[in-house]
């Protein structure tokens, strides 16, 4: 079951409850009898195992995003040419 947040916009007073989802929200403040609002709060989801990665449902074929180039070696230095052997 879910735990959710809220808080009292007359006394703000703030609690968590654990609630089913078919549980209505609550309405008054258990403090002050005021007016509750449900705080909503980020999700926190971690995504683990394969299929969760751009590389993992695709071919390298199908792939529309091409790799980053490589840096082209340096050219090595131009060699004297090597006089051709004489055949006998």
């Amino acid at each position: 079951m879910p735990t959710y947040a809220y808080a009292c916009k007359d006394c703000g007073h703030a609690f968590d409850i654990v609630q089913s989802f078919s549980d209505s929200s609550l309405t008054s403040c258990p403090e002050c009898q005021g007016t509750l609002r449900k705080k909503f709060n980020s999700v926190g989801v971690v995504f683990k195992g394969s299929g969760f990665y751009r590389t993992d449902s695709r071919d390298s074929k199908g792939s529309s995003v091409s790799p980053a180039p490589a840096a082209a070696p340096a050219a090595p230095a131009a060699a004297p040419a090597a006089p051709a052997a004489a055949a006998n």
